[in-house]
């Protein structure tokens, strides 16, 4: 039997400000581990979602994340 997800996940939108916007989801559990990584583009938009196995996410390079609690923009190391 497959086992629903509760529909009361948060989500993310993560919009690249430039290329090469690194977004990681790290591992929920006794040994955070990086599980799926994605690299986005100029404009481009991603909708993540924390779920049973995804706690954080990372994001490396210049983007605007929205959430639900307002919005922030990551920036490049400088």
């Amino acid at each position: 039997m497959e086992k629903q997800q509760s529909q009361n996940s948060e989500y993310v939108v993560i919009k690249a400000l430039d290329d090469g916007v690194n977004v990681i989801g790290l591992t929920r559990g006794t040994d955070t581990r990086f599980h799926h990584s994605e690299k986005l583009d100029k404009g481009e938009v991603l909708i993540a979602q924390f779920t049973e196995h995804t706690s954080a996410i990372k994001i490396r390079g210049n983007a605007k994340v929205l959430t639900q609690f307002g919005e922030v923009e990551s920036e490049m190391k400088k």
